[in-house]
Order: structure tokens, then sequence, then C-alpha cells
């Protein structure tokens, strides 16, 4: 299916195949018309939306042929999501919304912090951190996982990485929260209130940039930035769209992934028993734990000239929404895609990081630290058992989690 003829009058008229309603992520029920536009319309134009005309890329293939054509399909002339920006919108440049030349430089300098040498001087202290939670989590008793182990755990992380002070440390979820809730974008009231949220975020980032500045250089992203070519000179704005993406990224990839360990497992408890009988299959099932959950459930780009995508003719200018939500559920590629398969061959060819240039700089802190939960849970022979109704992310952007209530017990 290609662009679909529509009148004035049908404007009002819900598109089923809309895949942007905050309403098929709140309810989890987005994965049929999903099915339906693998099946019948890989690349397909909504006309009408929330957010405007888009094309829906929602299988492997074609989401992988945009992300290795980053000259054709730009990041930086709309954005990474499918909200427009506005005139009153705070502009805040970042790397992942950049294109080549400048992205490369400023992804170079935050590289370091995500090498294999850095991963493996965090592990002592995220596994430290992890097992102290978990040891201060109650046994037969009611709490929410989401609060209490995947926003603790991430935030402690980020911290952390930012050498942010630690009473100070849920400023950061609250902050990812607001920045990340693409769903804003349509209320001006909230977009207000956005705003001042995250100006008070650069302010308190401008103090910790300024003590730093002068000084020998840490192994921390701020004073990367400070010492790097690429990013000491960057203004205000710049700065603030940079943090805002390293705080998103660190924050809701790897907490909604974790919440899905709790979640995903307690649905399929026969990979669940696997899991728990054989403590190899860890590695494995982190990346398959990320495919299934996805925690981001599209990217956006922009054609900078016309092209065929799929048979489809793609316009100058037209707005495409990378769905790695329904290609991690792409049978061709993941057969039996709707289930956990813990010992999946191939789930690490997910799409959940993106790919080409522009994937999750930081994916393999995101593994480790869901692997290090999963270990330090076979550890005590620990299982988290949902007992309640589970809240998720009215949105189309932050695939996740606000509120899990479990119980924990031992197997």
């Amino acid at each position: 299916m290609a662009r679909l003829a529509t009148g004035p009058l049908e404007e009002n008229i819900v598109d089923p195949l809309d895949v942007s309603r905050p309403e098929l992520y709140r309810d989890d029920v987005w994965q049929a018309p999903f099915a339906e536009l693998r099946a019948k319309a890989p690349v397909y134009y909504t006309e009408h939306s929330s957010f405007g005309p888009f094309w829906s890329v929602s299988t492997y293939k074609p989401i992988v042929e945009v992300e290795s054509l980053p000259e054709i399909y730009s990041s930086e002339a709309g954005g990474i999501t499918i909200a427009d920006m506005m005139p009153d919108d705070i502009k805040m440049p970042m790397f992942i919304a950049m294109d080549r030349p400048r992205h490369t430089g400023q992804r170079r300098t935050v590289a370091p912090a995500f090498t294999p040498s850095e991963m493996v001087r965090m592990t002592e202290n995220i596994r430290m951190r992890s097992a102290e939670i978990l040891d201060s989590l109650p046994i037969g008793e009611e709490f929410d996982w989401v609060d209490q182990v995947s926003i603790e755990l991430t935030t402690q992380m980020l911290a952390i990485l930012f050498d942010f002070p630690w009473e100070d440390r849920r400023k950061l979820t609250f902050w990812s929260d607001w920045a990340g809730d693409i769903e804003i974008a349509k209320d001006p009231e909230r977009k207000e209130e956005r705003r001042q949220h995250l100006f008070e975020c650069a302010a308190y980032f401008g103090n910790l940039w300024q003590g730093k500045v002068g000084k020998e250089p840490t192994p921390d992203l701020i004073s990367m930035m400070i010492h790097s070519d690429a990013m000491s000179h960057m203004d205000q704005m710049e700065f603030l769209g940079n943090l805002i993406l390293l705080i998103v990224g660190g924050n809701d990839t790897t907490r909604n992934s974790m919440s899905a360990y709790a979640w995903g497992l307690d649905q399929f408890p026969d990979e669940r028993a696997r899991l728990e009988a054989d403590p190899g299959l860890i590695p494995n099932a982190v990346q398959e734990l990320i495919r299934w959950q996805t925690p981001l459930s599209h990217m956006r780009r922009t054609a900078t000239q016309d092209a065929v995508l799929e048979g489809q003719k793609i316009r100058e200018g037209d707005k495409l929404a990378l769905w790695y939500v329904s290609a991690n559920r792409d049978e061709s590629v993941f057969p039996n895609a709707g289930k956990i398969i813990v010992d999946r061959e191939n789930a690490r060819r997910h799409l959940a990081f993106g790919h080409g240039i522009h994937r999750c700089v930081g994916a393999r802190l995101a593994e480790l630290q869901i692997g290090i939960l999963i270990e330090e849970m076979a550890k005590r022979r620990l299982r988290v058992n949902v007992t309640g109704q589970v809240e998720r992310v009215a949105a189309c952007f932050v695939h996740g989690y606000k509120k899990m209530p479990v119980e924990l017990s031992r197997y």
C-alpha cells in the first residue's frame, strides 16, 4: 500500500494502522496492527495522525536499509521522534539527532565511557550495587519492581556516569521522564512545564560543569566533554541536548528491559524455568529480553531527497518512523517472535539499539547491567512473580512500564 487518497472529511477517522496512537502501548495491544502492517504494507503511509503524516517502516530489512543510508535519510533534518519540532520548542541539538560529520566527533567524545575496558572496570561496582538492592527487597511481600529495582539500579548507574550528587540522583529519573514523553508535544501547558524542568536540569548540570573546568580529567561523561575538541565549546542548549540524550538513553533502555525481565518471564514460565536451570543462558537471555521488549519503539528519519523504499516512492521532506518494536517481531528474522525464547539463536540480531552510525553508544553498558541483575537473582535463587495490574507508558516512543506490583519467591 502506498499513499492513501484521503479528503478533508476523513481527518477525524482513526486509521487502524496508525501505530502512533498512545493507547496501543498503554493497553499493550500494539502487536496486532504491526502484524498487519508487516504482512500487507511494510512501508505504509499514515495520512492523518496526531503527529501529522508519516511513513511507517515496520519490517526488519527496510529499517536496516534506511539506517544504512544516513545521507538520504537524515537524523538532523527533522529530529529523532515523529513529533515535529515546533517554533516555540526548546532547540536542543544532540549527537543522535546530527548527521555526519558533526555526529562523528561528538559520538567519539563519549564513546570511551563505554569501551570493553570500562565495562570491566565498572563490573564490580554494578554487581555490588545490584546485590545491595536485591538483599534489601522483601520476600513474599508485594512491592513495585519498577521503582525499587529498575529505576533505582539505572539511576544509580547514571549518577556514577555523570559523577552526579548521589542524594539528588532521582532528579535524573524525573528529568528523563519529562524529556522522553513524546505525548507532551500535543499539550501546550505540559510543554511549558517541561521547559521549566529542562532548564532546571541545564542549570544543575551547568554547575557540575563549572566545578570540573580546569581540573584534571576524570572518567565521567562531563569531564570527557570538557576535555574534548568536539564538545568543549558547546553552547548551553547543545550541552543540555546531549545530557538529555545520555540521561534518557541510559535510563529508559536499561530500566524497561529490567522490567521486561520481571514481566516477560512471568508470561513465559517454561522459559523462566529453563533460565533458572541453566545460568549459562543468561547472556543470550539478555539479548532476547531486549529484543522482546524493545525499550524505544521507534526512531524517526527525514528524507533529504526523493527515494524508493520497498517499492514505495518517498518524497524529499517525508517523515519515516522506523518501528524497531515491530522489526524485532518480524517472523522472517525471528520465528515465533512474540515469545521469549531464552536460547534463541539469533537474539543478538535485534534492532532495539538501532543500526549503523547511530547504533546506541551505551549498548554494552545496558547489556552488562541487565546481565548482572539476572546473575545476582540466580545466585539468590530468586524469582519475580507479578501480582497485580501492570501500568505501562502511554506513548509510542519510550516503550516501558510505570508500575509493576510483584512478590519475590525462592526456587
